[in-house]
């Protein structure tokens, strides 16, 4: 493989102050999660917290031949759960990686 691949990895921490069952956390984490699917065209999934009511984590994932564009495709995802998530959050790391 002669091009350089770049691997972006974001590690999302939520709050659900409304959620009081493992149910009522379901509903918005799909929606968000659906919403960054579609949109950005990224890997999304729930990685830790799946038995806690009013928490999760989520990894997303990205790949790209160019560094900039991947940084800012994952300031879009991070902008994107800024104007629709609800609920707070607690950390959002991004970690960037040449294969």
């Amino acid at each position: 493989m002669s091009g350089e691949v770049y691997v972006g990895v974001a590690h999302l921490e939520l709050h659900i102050p409304e959620a009081r069952s493992l149910k009522a956390k379901r509903g918005p984490v799909r929606s968000l999660v659906e919403k960054i699917r579609a949109r950005h065209q990224v890997l999304v999934v729930e990685a830790d917290h799946q038995d806690l009511y009013q928490r999760t984590s989520l990894a997303i994932c990205a790949l790209s031949t160019d560094r900039v564009d991947l940084e800012a495709r994952l300031q879009r995802v991070a902008n994107t759960v800024d104007r629709s998530w609800s609920g707070h959050v607690l950390s959002w790391e991004i970690e960037i990686t040449n294969m």
